[in-house]
């Protein structure tokens, strides 16, 4: 009997002292998701995401025209081709066409060849002018009614799409022109700004 008596006392104990690990593994747990921040819920609004969108783009051209030395705005890895200064103006000229088209704001920059314009192809003066492009294109779309984000529309006269295609259209190629420059600054020796997916 005593020996009946012993082992369930140390079944008892080792149950005890097993519950008692067991309570201070959860309460960890639990005080450690509470520190946790709330997952951030997903954006789901169409404008909020062109706008968060085309504000890291407009970000990641900057580190593009940081990274290139002054001499090296009018360079051309070859002579039949834009020169970097005219691959960011043609990308800023798309920029407000693209959301001038989208959006019906009027385009600051309307009937204008940026491209072939000299007054930009300093470094300065074609950053002002790019991140201009980009602030356009963001304050347009901030303007929109998402209601009317389905609307067909003439972009250029020439495509049919909605509005919120032609803003798709407009970042797709922002994208594309801004992918063209990584040669020009690689052959300047310089090392292009890391991806900004997000």
């Amino acid at each position: 009997m005593k020996d009946y008596i012993r082992a369930f006392r140390c079944l008892a104990s080792a149950l005890a002292v097993s519950a008692a690990l067991g309570l201070v593994c959860f309460a960890q747990q639990a005080s450690a998701a509470a520190a946790q921040p709330a997952a951030k819920p997903a954006e789901t609004n169409p404008i909020a995401i062109l706008v968060t969108d085309w504000t890291r783009a407009k970000d990641y051209t900057k580190e593009y025209l940081d990274a290139m030395p002054e001499d090296g705005v009018g360079s051309k890895p070859t002579p039949d081709i834009r020169s970097f200064a005219e691959q960011m103006l043609h990308l800023a000229s798309a920029n407000f066409g693209f959301a001038a088209a989208a959006t019906g704001a009027a385009n600051p920059q309307q009937g204008k060849n940026l491209e072939k314009m000299d007054e930009y192809k300093t470094k300065a003066a074609l950053t002002k002018i790019v991140m201009e492009s980009y602030d356009f294109v963001i304050n347009a779309v901030k303007g929109m009614d998402v209601k009317k984000m389905d609307e067909s529309i003439k972009l250029f006269g020439r495509f049919d799409v909605t509005r919120a295609v032609a803003l798709s259209k407009g970042f797709e190629h922002q994208t594309h022109h801004r992918g063209q420059t990584t040669i020009y600054l690689r052959l300047k020796g310089v090392k292009p700004p890391q991806e900004k997916l997000f």
